[in-house]
């Protein structure tokens, strides 16, 4: 298994995109690494935006994020919801300190702005968040995938393959 040993967090809260949580958490442990959903609150079921629902395994506030190698920011109408609790902003802002990889895609860039990462990164996401994220200092490029640093971006679910070809290779090291 390529990513032995390898733990990862893919952020959770209603409203997800279904496909951006859902690929990432089965190709993941497909290449043999753990997942942990995290939520608002643990042990809450939370439903995408097509109603598929998860439960998360643990709430932010439970993460010591020394343990896990990666942490993905789906998109969907979630990052507007999970950027409203600061511990989850946090947790995000201290993996991407401590050079954790950091992967959002399509609305998840939200999270990165709540976070103040993106002073003079290239980034890409969903077209309609491209003001958000370049006021908060990064360039917007259209683009499959963004790689700059610790930094993971994509647009949409169906650059979900390049997306997890980016995530996977920069946790294979």
């Amino acid at each position: 298994m390529q990513l032995a040993g390898k733990k990862v967090i893919v952020l959770v809260a209603d409203l997800y995109q279904d496909l951006e949580v859902w690929y990432p958490i089965l190709r993941l442990k497909e290449a043999g690494a753990e997942v942990t959903v995290v939520g608002p609150e643990a042990g809450q079921t939370y439903k995408g935006k097509y109603g598929y629902p998860i439960v998360s395994d643990a709430s932010a506030d439970q993460i010591n994020i020394k343990e896990y190698s990666c942490i993905i920011i789906p998109g969907g109408y979630a990052p507007d919801i999970i950027r409203r609790y600061p511990e989850m902003v946090n947790l995000v802002e201290d993996a991407y300190k401590k050079g954790k990889t950091v992967a959002a895609i399509c609305h998840g860039g939200w999270v990165l702005v709540s976070a103040k990462m993106l002073e003079g990164k290239t980034v890409t996401g969903f077209f309609a968040i491209k003001d958000d994220l370049e006021n908060a200092g990064a360039k917007f490029v259209d683009a499959e995938v963004i790689v700059d640093g610790n930094l993971v971006t994509s647009r949409k679910p169906e650059d979900l393959p390049m997306f997890l070809t980016e995530i996977i290779k920069m946790l294979k090291g």
